[in-house]
């Protein structure tokens, strides 16, 4: 269906609720926005392809940021989030606080890959403006736009609303602990321990408890804005209609529960039931010849003695400092100066 104008974008998303494949198909279409709302009194406020917003009649102190795709082949989170859109939209839940919908790389996900030019987790807080960039490619303004998104949702809230962003995502290879969260960088502020009982309830238990600035989503919101903010791996990458959606039934309901006001029952804070780690090691690419040291299927989180070779390059070899040390998020294809493995070591919050 080829769409016109405003009014019959506007009547397509009420009547179908894909706002997802309309922007995905005609991304044109969401140029110039669009404000109307829902027979129930929820306002939707489109502020572009992939990005819009929904604030009920009586908003209640929260200010929710759900983003997906930000790397296109990873569809589980494109998935869950897809739905709640249709079904806000179609008003079969309503929800209770002002929720912004990302869907953050909509022709990686028809190309179904994790980016076009750019990574696009690389390139918030402002990366998108460093030399080294593309600044012709889709992910340099997409980045711009998105962080436009972040910034006009949360300034448009009372001062006094809680701020959470949960950037979804699933990884490259399969992990030891399937759902994890990372932990942006603090600078000093205290872990909220009822932020990691909130997602132990939509079942991830392990946190990578991050130790310097990064240039990803997540940091972006919990630095700039004050935000309860996590990058959350929910699995594999899997491509569009192959995920087990039972394997996310947690996250799915716990997520609704919270965007919609309904009692979410979570247990109190204890260490004993998370695996907590902290980074130990950022080992970024500086060679061509960068090459890991050990399986490429290896998951995420497994762990070696002391003076394990991790990789190796021209000039250098990078080996663990600890027993137990764990390899997070390995890939020898990043370009040079990014990070191509973290190592992590156990810890717990006080």
């Amino acid at each position: 269906m080829q769409i016109q104008d405003s009014n019959s974008m506007i009547n397509h998303l009420r009547e179908t609720g894909q706002f997802l494949a309309l922007s995905r198909s005609q991304p044109t279409v969401f140029k110039e926005g669009a404000t109307f709302s829902l027979d129930n009194g929820t306002k939707v406020n489109v502020l572009g392809p992939g990005v819009l917003s929904f604030t009920p009649q009586v908003p209640s102190g929260k200010a929710i940021v759900l983003s997906s795709g930000i790397h296109g082949n990873e569809t589980a989170p494109i998935e869950i989030c897809e739905k709640y859109v249709v079904d806000i939209l179609m008003e079969k839940i309503t929800v209770a606080h002002r929720v912004l919908f990302i869907f953050g790389n909509l022709p990686a996900m028809d190309s179904a890959t994790r980016f076009i030019d750019e990574n696009l987790n690389r390139l918030f807080s402002g990366a998108h403006t460093r030399p080294e960039v593309n600044q012709n490619s889709y992910e340099c303004s997409r980045a711009k736009e998105l962080e436009q998104g972040v910034s006009h949702f949360f300034r448009a809230g009372d001062n006094s609303e809680e701020r959470y962003h949960y950037d979804l995502h699933t990884a490259i290879r399969p992990s030891k602990n399937e759902k994890f969260a990372v932990y942006p960088y603090l600078h000093g502020k205290a872990h909220s321990k009822e932020q990691l009982s909130f997602l132990l309830a939509c079942g991830v238990d392990t946190f990578l408890l991050s130790g310097s600035t990064t240039t990803t989503f997540s940091y972006y919101s919990s630095q700039q804005f004050d935000a309860h903010a996590f990058t959350v791996e929910l699995g594999k990458v899997q491509p569009f209609g192959h995920n087990d959606m039972s394997r996310f039934s947690q996250v799915r309901d716990t997520m609704e529960r919270f965007i919609c006001g309904r009692n979410i029952e979570s247990k109190p804070f204890k260490n004993s039931d998370f695996s907590i780690y902290q980074v130990n090691q950022v080992i970024n690419k500086s060679q061509h010849d960068f090459t890991l040291d050990f399986s490429d299927d290896l998951p995420n989180f497994s762990d070696f003695p002391t003076g394990t070779l991790l990789a190796h390059e021209t000039g250098a070899e990078y080996r663990t400092a600890h027993d137990g040390e764990a390899v997070v998020f390995p890939n020898a294809n990043v370009a040079i100066g990014q990070r191509a493995i973290l190592t992590v070591i156990p810890t717990t919050l006080n």
